[in-house]
């Protein structure tokens, strides 16, 4: 067991209290550490902006616990190892000729960790990245191993879990054939073209990104990636409600380059090229930017969208770029989608951590009037009595968590603080 210095998150705002981390090397030797030891925590890609993987026990990293890839072609599923990152599984899924629904902005992340905290890409009609899961294992409070899959009792409880019910070994997620997308993106779309055909902006493509700062009177950039079996033959119209298209790669933040970015200009390509908005062998802004996101049912979206503009005086300063995205609605308990159509709200902040902390307060409590739902791996500041309410099942999750570790081995300062409440 490695003795932890210093180890932070991915963005270096959080420093772990964790004593050390641990690097099993079989799943014998992760069932026995967890049966030992009174707190324990798994470690993801470590990018989650907040404390959500954090533990004052040991922090249990499952790169040497590998039992490979398997595709089951006839039930259409793929079961991999948690500590899989997107990228990794997405060029091989393709490889052998499938596919995922959707992947999130970074192609960089883990299975286990983004199916945790609900992760998600963005499309009306997609889902989180959590809703492609048909099955888990994890390692329990006890030492045993659970086994579950859809259909079972509280399968829709477990696998949002946010690392309060065990340590998730491997994931059976749902797959598709492999199909290829093109990507385009248009600049400078009028705001009062968006808040006028909200609907149809975001339907235009089977996945659209509104990036902005908040202020002026356009949207600086829209990302559009469409099945390439969807287009008309003329491939994308250059007309999108009075935006421009883009003569160039671009990058969400202003003035850099787009050449780490996924390829746009309407190329056609694989998925696993297009749908992420970064190259795999491309880390952007690692250490450079804070996050935060908060989900609002799609019935509220424009009042959302106007509220935010009022607020680009506070907000835009501490921006690098926001973004909008929309995500369908499921039924797993704790998806900040849960039983809702939704839109994003994403804030990319800069690296001032005691700033946005400031302004959190203030943006929640505008968007508290839109029942906004925050994006659990990331910065916020809303507790567990605020969140309770958001979550209909939410008691429903509480009591699984009690009965499958009733002595609190996986619960932390952040579910205490978000999810149980200190009393």
């Amino acid at each position: 067991m490695q003795q932890l210095a210093t180890e932070r998150n991915w963005a270096g705002n959080h420093t772990y209290r964790a004593p050390a981390i641990a690097h099993p090397a079989s799943l014998q030797e992760l069932q026995e550490l967890v049966r030992s030891e009174k707190r324990v925590r798994a470690l993801g890609s470590r990018h989650s902006f907040n404390d959500i993987a954090d533990t004052t026990g040991p922090l249990v990293v499952l790169d040497r616990v590998a039992q490979g890839m398997t595709v089951d072609p006839l039930n259409m599923t793929v079961t991999v190892d948690a500590g899989t990152r997107y990228g990794t599984l997405a060029a091989e899924l393709h490889r052998r000729g499938f596919a995922l629904h959707n992947l999130a902005s970074l192609p960089h992340i883990s299975v286990a960790g983004a199916v945790a905290t609900a992760t998600h890409g963005s499309g009306d009609a997609n889902g989180n990245l959590a809703t492609a899961v048909a099955g888990l294992e994890m390692v329990t409070a006890d030492g045993s191993i659970l086994s579950a899959r859809e259909g079972d009792d509280h399968f829709e409880g477990m696998v949002v879990g946010l690392g309060a019910l065990g340590i998730v070994t491997r994931l059976t997620l749902k797959i598709e054939p492999t199909f290829e997308v093109s990507q385009t993106v248009h600049e400078r779309l009028p705001w009062d073209q968006v808040l006028e055909n909200f609907d149809a902006v975001t339907a235009s493509a089977y996945s659209v990104s509104l990036f902005t700062d908040w202020s002026g009177t356009t949207v600086e950039q829209a990302w559009l990636k469409s099945r390439t079996r969807d287009l008309q033959p003329a491939g994308h119209s250059p007309e999108y409600f009075g935006a421009v298209p883009a003569t160039q790669a671009r990058h969400p933040l202003p003035g850099v380059s787009g050449s780490n970015c996924t390829q746009q200009l309407g190329v056609p390509g694989p998925w696993s090229d297009r749908l992420a908005h970064f190259r795999m062998e491309f880390t952007p802004s690692r250490g450079d930017e804070l996050q935060s996101e908060y989900l609002i049912p799609r019935e509220y979206a424009t009042d959302a969208i106007r509220t935010m503009r009022k607020l680009s005086n506070v907000v835009t300063p501490l921006l690098l770029v926001g973004e909008i995205r929309t995500v369908a609605a499921d039924e797993l308990w704790l998806s900040p989608n849960y039983g809702r159509d939704g839109i994003g709200l994403h804030f990319t902040w800069r690296q001032d951590q005691p700033a946005v902390q400031a302004v959190l307060p203030l943006l929640e409590a505008e968007l508290a009037p839109f029942s906004g739902r925050p994006h659990w791996g990331k910065l916020f500041g809303t507790e567990a009595e605020a969140i309770r309410p958001l979550y209909p099942r939410m008691a429903d999750f509480i009591a699984l968590a009690d009965g499958m570790d009733p002595t609190g081995k996986f619960r932390n300062d952040f579910l205490n603080r978000t999810v149980f409440g200190n009393d």
